[in-house]
């Protein structure tokens, strides 16, 4: 559920959402997203000082309380 969650807001927010990816790995007791989008989409996801890729991490990290799991996001290149 979660990994769909970055899959589509990714999606949402970049030019080519056909080359957005995302792995989901089970580091230290925490899931842990890979976000991987195209080259020339990196600076969307990452936003103004780090701005959108933030509240991608805040909105993934309420998601997951929910959810009763840790969480984080990286941001692949």
């Amino acid at each position: 559920m979660l990994k769909e969650l970055v899959d589509y807001l990714a999606k949402s927010l970049v030019d080519k959402p056909d080359k957005v990816s995302v792995n989901e790995v089970s580091r230290d007791g925490a899931l842990v997203y890979e976000l991987r989008v195209a080259k020339e989409d990196i600076g969307k996801v990452i936003g103004k000082k780090g701005r959108t890729a933030q509240s991608l991490r805040t909105l993934l990290a309420a998601a997951g309380t929910k959810l009763g799991k840790r969480t984080t996001l990286e941001i692949i290149e």
